[in-house]
């Protein structure tokens, strides 16, 4: 990470990440799409309660990413030892990260279900669907870490391999147990939780057997372990606000649901369920390429190497915006090709499948025109967090998510009607584009000046 032309270390490193979290949001995408295919009640019922599982993601990934970065430092710094204790710290972090989602998935899904919606049958397909993925996360909560870790060590091709074995047995599992085929019952939205959890699980074993059997830049040992609340510490410093800024992104679903609930928008709730899950074959290769830029930028930091710390900024934005573009043109040229593959007539019961065309080509093309500063905003998420910084990350999504895009829907729906809250997208990325740009030239002038 030290050494290889830039280019060719972020493609390397990126890559294999890239290509595993397009399958991550292919294999989400179809989990949607059978769902939607069985029974549109539960696809609201999952649109709604979303912000549960975003909650949940965020908790993993954040602490991950805590670890992550600190492994990558030390690396960076030659501390080995401290590398492979921050390491084992992560790894038993999973079980109080888990702890508090068992607690959730047996008590809290059906009051929140209740919070948003009065249909009975979305509550019970909602209660379902979530419970069983709450109550068994364990497992992805561990693969997560696992990931993590070896991604710090440059790693890639593993980590791909774990999210690869998940998403296929996924995509198997899924319309065998949602529609009962052959062998198998038909237990329609529970079927997609427990062909999820299943998928999570395989990709946990084969990350555990890999982590024990194998030989990486960092090894887990709980011989002579002892707890260190510094290393802890030092995690959560750039984990926790990680974990904060991901769960605002579920308080902005929230806060949107609850706008589209109070103007009687049932479709408005499902387009940007379906928005919220096509959108993810865009972000997640972006995703994918801040996993690969992340250790790089982090690496070179420890090593107090300036120009290649720039020279991966650079680079990184460069590519982001490049999948980016792709996804603008997507979203204009075919949003009804897009919108086609959810529901049918047979699974819709409060609206019908043109009008929910209709709104989503609207929506589609509005919101998309976020995706490029959005390109920018996570590579620059990516540097402040590699370099310990992660509240400048929290702060960005803060200001986007609830300074910005919330209250601006809120006034365009008031103002305009629902139609109009669409735009609040594009003018909150702005924004936060502008805030992260003010925090990186703070960077230059302070911190990095530091550099070598």
């Amino acid at each position: 990470m030290g050494t290889m032309p830039m280019t060719k270390l972020i493609l390397t490193m990126s890559l294999p990440a890239m290509f595993s979290m397009t399958i991550m949001a292919m294999y989400n995408v179809v989990d949607s799409i059978f769902i939607s295919k069985y029974d549109m009640d539960g696809f609201t019922a999952v649109s709604l309660a979303y912000p549960l599982q975003l909650l949940l993601i965020a908790a993993s990934v954040g602490t991950a990413i805590g670890v992550n970065s600190l492994v990558a430092r030390k690396l960076g710094e030659k501390d080995f030892k401290s590398a492979d204790s921050a390491a084992t710290h992560g790894l038993l972090l999973c079980f109080f990260t888990y702890a508090f989602f068992l607690l959730l998935g047996l008590f809290g899904v059906r009051p929140f279900m209740h919070l948003f919606s009065g249909n009975p049958r979305v509550i019970e397909a909602g209660v379902q669907y979530f419970t069983c993925a709450l109550c068994f996360s364990v497992f992805s909560i561990i693969q997560v870490m696992i990931e993590k870790t070896l991604q710090a060590t440059g790693n890639m091709i593993y980590p791909m391999l774990f999210q690869l074995t998940g998403a296929v047995v996924n995509i198997i599992f899924d319309p065998l147990l949602i529609f009962g085929i052959g062998i198998f019952p038909e237990l329609g939205v529970l079927g997609a939780a427990v062909a999820t959890v299943f998928g999570q699980f395989c990709g946990m074993v084969f990350a555990v057997v890999v982590l024990f059997a194998k030989t990486h830049g960092v090894k887990i040992t709980f011989k002579g372990f002892r707890w260190n609340g510094i290393i802890v510490k030092n995690i959560y410093a750039v984990g926790f606000p990680s974990i904060i800024m991901q769960s605002i992104g579920a308080i902005m679903m929230l806060g949107l649901n609850a706008i589209f609930q109070a103007y009687n928008s049932i479709v408005s709730v499902d387009v940007f369920g379906i928005y919220f899950k096509l959108q993810s074959f865009v972000f997640m290769p972006c995703f994918g390429l801040n996993q690969g830029v992340m250790p790089i930028i982090g690496y070179n930091y420890g090593a107090r190497n300036k120009e290649r710390l720039y020279s991966a900024l650079k680079r990184g934005i460069i590519i982001a915006v490049i999948i980016m573009t792709i996804g603008v043109v997507l979203m204009w040229t075919i949003p009804d090709v897009l919108l086609s593959m959810f529901g049918d007539e047979s699974s819709y019961t409060d609206v019908d499948q043109a009008t929910l065309t209709a709104v989503g080509e609207h929506a589609f093309r509005i919101v998309s025109l976020c995706f490029i500063p959005a390109a920018a905003g996570i590579i620059f998420t990516t540097l402040f967090q590699a370099v310990g910084k992660g509240l400048r990350s929290l702060l960005m999504s803060f200001f986007r998510q609830l300074l910005l895009l919330l209250p601006i829907a809120f006034l365009l729906t008031t103002l305009f009607g629902v139609s109009y809250a669409w735009y609040a997208f594009p003018i909150a990325e702005f924004g936060s584009l502008m805030i992260a740009v003010a925090f990186f030239l703070n960077l230059v002038h302070g911190d990095f000046k530091k550099l070598q």
